[in-house]
Order: C-alpha cells, then sequence, then structure tokens
C-alpha cells in the first residue's frame, strides 16, 4: 500500500478458508518534522461469510436506508442521526452540523473572520472590482445581536495589466503571445532578428486564476477534499481564503506540461539543471500555521520539499528542476494542527506574490535573449554553439572559453560567462564543470610536494553514531563519499527504497535516488522496521559541485576548521576538498557544503580510514556544513629524490659499497624508488702507505744529491769572484808578483784543468779532492804582491 495525501484509498485483499490474520505494520518515518503524520484507517469491512451472529445498530451520525446493508453511510452537514437510524433529521435554522455528526450545534454570531474578499474578474470595459463573500461551510448567523454583515463590494476600478507574455484581448481577457514574440502585459512584439524568446511563466498578476492552476481545500481530519477555493486572487498577490475549519489545508497547484532549454543552449549531461521555479511569499500568523511546497512528477504523488513554519516576512524561494517530465509544484497552508468548530485564526494567511517558472514548453516570454547566428537560405537563424563557447552580443559569434574555465548554465554570453575554475582543479572537455584528476601539487620554498590520491578515487561509506526519534526508534546517517576522479562524473548514490520492499525488480520506478559527490541517507536498521534488510531513506545531496582543493582552511566561504579533528603531527598539512550542494533549505540559504581533509598516516593502509568530527557526531554541527577527515598512506606526498639519503661503507678488500635508505619517518607514498646499492672499487690505507713511504724516501736522496752539487758550485763561483777582484786592482801593464806563500807554481794551471774539464758530477768531486794542498785548505791570495790595500775577501 502506497502512502497517499489525497483523500481516502481503498485497498482489497482476496482472503483464503478457514482462518485469517489480517495485520498493519507502518514501515516510513520522518526525522525532520515534529509532528509525525498519522496513518488512518476508516473503515474496515469483511464480506464472504457464511453467516454472523447479529447486525449492528449504525453508530451516531450514521444511517442504513437499505436491508442487508454491509456499512453505513455518514450523515451529510447541517444533518444528524441518532443510533440505529435509517434516515438523517435536518438540524434547525439556528442550527449547523458538519458531515457525519450526531447532533446540532447553535450557530454563532458572524464576525470578521466568517467572510473573505476576492477580484471579480475583468467585465467587457476592463474592470473589477472587490467582492465580500461568506466562507463556506457557513456557520454563522447573521440575525443575532452583534453579527457582522456581508461587507459591500467595492468601487470598480481598471484591472491590473496582463501578465509578461500575455496580451488583453477586446473582451478584457489575457491570451498569450504566439511563439517568436514578447510581451510585458500589454502588445506582444516579434522578437528583433539574432534574438530567441526566453519562454516561461511569469506571474505577477492576479485578476484571474491562471488556467494551469487549481485550488482546493483539503480536511485536515478525514483528508477529503471539500470542493472549495483556498486561494484567492487580490490584484498583487494571492493569498489563503477562510476554509472550513482552521486545520484545514488550503491546497494551490501549478502544473507544468514539460520543459525545454533555449535554442542557443547546448545539452550539458553534467549540469542536471532543466528550469528553475522562484516564488516570493509571506506568511503572517498568531499561531504555529505551516506553508509547504511540494513538488511532483509525471502525477505522482507530491514530495514536500521545503517547510516554512510561523510568519515569514516577503522573501523568495528557488527551486531547481533536474528531470524533463511533466511536473506539479503543490502550496499547502495549514494554520494550525488542532481541530476546533470554530473560525479562530482566519487572519492568518499566506500570501504569493509572484511565481516565475523556466523553460517552459509551450510557455510565453517577457523578453528576447539573444543567440548564436546560423546562415540559412532564409536568412539568419539561432542555433546553438558548441560545448564550451560562449556567445558574443554584438557579432553573434562563438568562441571557446579560455583554459582552466566552465561555461554558465543557460547564460552564454560574454566571455564574463566563462567562470574559472579553483585552485587545484581543471575543466573538462565541453567546460561544463571543473574536476579534479586525483592528483594536487604544492610549492614551498625550499621543493615541490606532489600528490596523487588514484588510491582514494573508490566510493567510501561511513555510518554516523546511533540516533533516536522521539519514539525512541533508532537510526543512523549514512555517509558516501566520492573524493575525485572520473572526469567530474559523480559516483556516490543515496536510495530511499522504504517504496520499493514489495515492488517486484524492475519496477521500481517510485524510488528515489541521489547521485553527488558525497550524499546521506538515513538507515533504518533491520530490529526497528522488522524486514530481514535495513531500511534507507530521506537521501541527500551533500555535495555537487567541487570548488577546488587547496591546503588552505577557507575556500570560496567554506571553512574547514582545524580544531574539529585532532591536529596533524607529522609536519605535512592536509590536503582539503571543497565542495557545494545545490539544494537550498529555510536553515540553509546558501545551500550545503562538505570539506574532505585527506590527511598523511603512512600506518594506514589504503584506503585508510574515515572520521567524523568528534563534538559533532553525525558530520556536521549547524546542520548545513559538513566535515570529513580521510587519513590515508596515499594521502602523502610522492617520493622524491629528497626523501632518502646514501650511506657509504668503508673500503674493505678493495671494494666499496653505497646504499640508499629513506629518512626517517618516512612521510611519503608511491613516486621513484630507492636506487640499487651502488659497487666501486677502492684503495685502502695500507696500499697508500707504502706508496708515500717510497715516494718520500726517493725524494730525500734526490734533495742531498742537489745540496751537494749546487754547494760545490757555490765554492767555485767565490774562487772566480776572488781572482776577479785581484786582477781588478792592478795597475795598467803591470803583473803581479809572485807570491810563494799561498799558490805552488803551476796550480793555477792544474785547477783550470779541473773547473774546466768536461766530467761528470763525480769525477769533478774526485779530482776535486785529488788536488788539495797536505793540510785540506785550498790557497787563496789575500794581498796583491805590489803591498797595496789589504783587501779582506
Amino acid at each position: 500500500m502506497k502512502t497517499t495525501e489525497k483523500g481516502w484509498e481503498f485497498h482489497s485483499v482476496e482472503l483464503n478458508r478457514g482462518n485469517n490474520v489480517l495485520y498493519w505494520r507502518t514501515t516510513a518515518f520522518s526525522v525532520w518534522t515534529k509532528v509525525p503524520k498519522p496513518v488512518l484507517v476508516r473503515n474496515i469491512a469483511i464480506t464472504g461469510v457464511a453467516y454472523t451472529s447479529e447486525c449492528f445498530p449504525c453508530k451516531p451520525g450514521t444511517y442504513a436506508d437499505k436491508q442487508g446493508s454491509s456499512f453505513c453511510k455518514l450523515c451529510p452537514a447541517n444533518s444528524y442521526s441518532n443510533k440505529g437510524e435509517t434516515s438523517c433529521r435536518q438540524c434547525d435554522p439556528d442550527k449547523y452540523s458538519e458531515k457525519g455528526s450526531s447532533s446540532c450545534n447553535v450557530r454563532p454570531a458572524c464576525t470578521d473572520k466568517d467572510y473573505f474578499y476576492t477580484h471579480t474578474a475583468c467585465d467587457a470595459n476592463g474592470e473589477t472590482q472587490l467582492m465580500y463573500k461568506w466562507a463556506k461551510p457557513k456557520i454563522c448567523s447573521e440575525d443575532l445581536e452583534g453579527a457582522v454583515k456581508l461587507p459591500a463590494s467595492g468601487v470598480k476600478t481598471h484591472c491590473p495589466p496582463c501578465n509578461p507574455g500575455f496580451f488583453k484581448t477586446n473582451n478584457s481577457t489575457c491570451q498569450p503571445c504566439p511563439y517568436g514574440s514578447y510581451s510585458n502585459g500589454s502588445d506582444c512584439t516579434r522578437c528583433p532578428a539574432g534574438t530567441e524568446p526566453a519562454v516561461g511563466f511569469e506571474y505577477k498578476w492576479w485578476n484571474t486564476l491562471p488556467t494551469n492552476m487549481e485550488t482546493t481545500v483539503l480536511s485536515g481530519i478525514n483528508f477529503e477534499y471539500k470542493g472549495m477555493t483556498g486561494w484567492e486572487v487580490a490584484g498583487d498577490h494571492i493569498y489563503t481564503a477562510a476554509g472550513a475549519s482552521d486545520n484545514d489545508f488550503m491546497i494551490l497547484t501549478l502544473v507544468v506540461p514539460g520543459f525545454r532549454p533555449p535554442q542557443s543552449v547546448m545539452a550539458d549531461t553534467e549540469n542536471k539543471e532543466v528550469a528553475r521555479i522562484t516564488f516570493v511569499f509571506e506568511t503572517l500568523c498568531s499561531v504555529n500555521c505551516e506553508l509547504y511546497f511540494m513538488v511532483g512528477v509525471n502525477s505522482r504523488t507530491n514530495t514536500p520539499v521545503e517547510t516554512w513554519k510561523g510568519s515569514k516576512g516577503k522573501q523568495s524561494y528557488t527551486y531547481i528542476i533536474e528531470e524533463n517530465t511533466t511536473t506539479s509544484f503543490t502550496w499547502a497552508f495549514q494554520r494550525t494542527t488542532f481541530h476546533e468548530a470554530s473560525r479562530k485564526y482566519t487572519n492568518d494567511v499566506a500570501k504569493i506574490y509572484s511565481i516565475n517558472v523556466t523553460n517552459v514548453m509551450n510557455g510565453v516570454a517577457s523578453y528576447c535573449r539573444p543567440c548564436a547566428l546560423e546562415a540559412s537560405d532564409v536568412g539568419s537563424s539561432c542555433t546553438s554553439c558548441p560545448a564550451g563557447y560562449y556567445i558574443d552580443r554584438d557579432s553573434g559569434t562563438c568562441h571557446s572559453c579560455p583554459t582552466n574555465t566552465i561555461l554558465k548554465a543557460h547564460q552564454p554570453y560574454g566571455v564574463q560567462a566563462c567562470v574559472p575554475c579553483g585552485p587545484g582543479t581543471k575543466n573538462n572537455k565541453i567546460h561544463s564543470l571543473c574536476y579534479n584528476d586525483c592528483t594536487f601539487s604544492r610549492n614551498t620554498p625550499t621543493r615541490t610536494f606532489n600528490y596523487n590520491f588514484s588510491a582514494l578515487a573508490n566510493t567510501v561509506t561511513l555510518a554516523g553514531g546511533p540516533s533516536f526519534t522521539s519514539k525512541g526508534l533508532k537510526y543512523f546517517h549514512h555517509f558516501t563519499l566520492s573524493l575525485c576522479g572520473n572526469q567530474g562524473r559523480k559516483m556516490s548514490v543515496c536510495t530511499d527504497n522504504v517504496t520499493d520492499l514489495r515492488i517486484p525488480e524492475g519496477e521500481s520506478g517510485f524510488s528515489k535516488s541521489i547521485t553527488a559527490y558525497v550524499c546521506q541517507a538515513v538507515i533504518i536498521p533491520p530490529e526497528v522496521t522488522g524486514y530481514k534488510a535495513g531500511v534507507s531513506s530521506q537521501p541527500v545531496s551533500l555535495a555537487d559541485r567541487l570548488i577546488g582543493v587547496t591546503t588552505d582552511m577557507t575556500l570560496d566561504g567554506i571553512t574547514s576548521p582545524a580544531e574539529l579533528f585532532h591536529l596533524e603531527s607529522l609536519g605535512i598539512p592536509d590536503v582539503i576538498f571543497f565542495y557545494r550542494s545545490n539544494d537550498v533549505t529555510q536553515s540553509c540559504s546558501s545551500g550545503r557544503s562538505t570539506t574532505i581533509r585527506v590527511r598523511c598516516s603512512p600506518q594506514k593502509t589504503v584506503p585508510g580510514s574515515l572520521l567524523l568530527p568528534g563534538t559533532c557526531s553525525d558530520g556536521t554541527c549547524d546542520g548545513c556544513n559538513f566535515h570529513f577527515l580521510w587519513e590515508s598512506a596515499a594521502a602523502c606526498p610522492l617520493c622524491s629524490v629528497a626523501d632518502y639519503h646514501a650511506i657509504v661503507s668503508s673500503c674493505v678488500a678493495g671494494i666499496q659499497k653505497t646504499t640508499y635508505v629513506w629518512r626517517e619517518p618516512k612521510l611519503c607514498s608511491g613516486g621513484i624508488s630507492l636506487p640499487e646499492q651502488r659497487v666501486t672499487i677502492c684503495k685502502t690505507i695500507d696500499f697508500w702507505l707504502k706508496v708515500g713511504i717510497s715516494a718520500g724516501t726517493c725524494t730525500a736522496i734526490l734533495l742531498t744529491v742537489l745540496t751537494c752539487y749546487f754547494w760545490k758550485k757555490n765554492q767555485k763561483l767565490e774562487y772566480k769572484y776572488s781572482k776577479l777582484v785581484m786582477n781588478a786592482t792592478l795597475k795598467d801593464c803591470d803583473l803581479p808578483a809572485a807570491d810563494s806563500c799561498a799558490i805552488m807554481e803551476g796550480e793555477d794551471v792544474e785547477d783550470d784543468l779541473i773547473f774546466t774539464s768536461k766530467k761528470s758530477l763525480f769525477g769533478k768531486i774526485k779530482s776535486f779532492t785529488s788536488k788539495r794542498t797536505p793540510d785540506g785548505f785550498d790557497s787563496v791570495p789575500l794581498k796583491t804582491s805590489s803591498g797595496g790595500l789589504d783587501m779582506d775577501l
């Protein structure tokens, strides 16, 4: 049995012969709403039994007008019945009753809470007026003392203009402009050459309800539609009228047949945005009112997207549409969850000022946008630029976006449409998204650190600590993460499998799944559901876009506080991946964000371990910003030459070995390998000592011989010098006197023979020693023969 929001549904079961046991079990619950939605069983009828022991009388407020009835009917409004009645009795004129009542209540005096105002449709003169109506069903009396009368209708005024894209006909009705033209609510104008209409729906004037919108009232007690108008037009806004009861749901539904992107925009497989709806609203409440915004796809049950509680000032909300199907948008307003017979809070209202839906199939245009031109036989027409090309507004030509930029979706005008990628990322081939290829580089004054996170590219899962609902049911927050790689394709998938537990394989079309970089789902364990497997529900995307990769703690307004995790102690900073989510909620006005700290931990093998912040067990402290820590050896920098050093051994037997070892602690992984051990030939110290002694001995002998040679040479020079001095002192033509006591006769000749003969060095020494005087001294004249001045030599 599937859940329903549209009243009662019937379900039948074929029973077998014999004993049958019927039981009902609920398997879904919500952890985001404080008030649980009940599962109501209105009537159980079992037919086909052989007999019955007795017939039960109809309870008060019901009747059976025929014999053999299998159930009793409810009495209509303003009637009642007692037990076992065959018909209902009408209430007195001064009394009223609700459907299925057993008695009538006295009508109270009418107050200003029992009527509402609306604007009439434009007449042939193009005029409208404010008109007051009693709220249905009318339970008050105008005849009682103090009762208010219905105010008179207002004076006629000119109708507001038509909504953008529409024009006013002769009978003052608004009709859509044909395709290829636009309007501001008055006349249609053809789009000029080189432009195309930006089709959509923009409602900002509310004289009548648009044809693709409808309104009704859903009972807050038995969830039946009452056939009443829940929202009324009021010129520049639409507001919730007074319902039958304060806990009724005032329903407004807009149905869009489909979407079509502008012709000048390429289909983007990475960016899932097909269109978007933006509305401006306001709530004025004195109690706990709630405004729901729901989206339904292909006529399926509407799914609540966002809820606002209490009074909210005038504000705007945008929802991204990611599937090109027939889509319904529903607004539901409930003044209070408590049921009371009278209307107390009709002054609590919700107002919607404008609704704008883009790229609507068969929509209208309020303006024309430039497009790329294509020459053809019939002239220039709009075409789409290639992927990654922007449109020049002036020339209509296509230009490629620069490197490491991405093109804005649906806004491809000018080079400013190319948005730069964040640090550590690059663009894909079609310039639709920025991604990281699992590599990263960090420069320091001393060296460059290179990282390769390919070992961490696979998806990983992580479960938070157990949580409990207000009823004590246990559940877990389950996270799926994909860090990088895959050319930017998101790999993490979270699924809502609550509705397809009993659906056969291949027919689980109603299951909801989300694909993202990081997503979260609520896991209900088997001991709670009663099934063999756990239940996954409420999938949420936490990371749709990679903003950048850096070692800084802050990027694009997202901060990853270091104090959330134990500090790293290895001296290598963490590499942080920053992500954003497109989901904008009431509590997260700028969307959700996610940071993943990748930390070098050599002792943890691949893939390592994932951690949640110790102070925030579910990964977030505020519900909007999620933080994770991934410790792994694969997160260390790639090994380089700076990560090892050489150890040289001593010379043993003429061989020396050089061994390379990693520096401790080893803070790298992958990269280069250690070089092989190197062996070289070397000489020992004993060998060099012998060589040194031999060379020293030879040098000493050579120096001794040279000393003797130069000493004898010096003696000869001194002798010749003495003879030159003596000859210089003689007078011209004088002969020196013989000096008998100094030089023997004939000695000079012999001396000349000794010193001038060309003999070897050793021969000269021998001759020199053999010609000495017996006393061993050489004869040197001290005075001249003429008895002149004495000269010392």
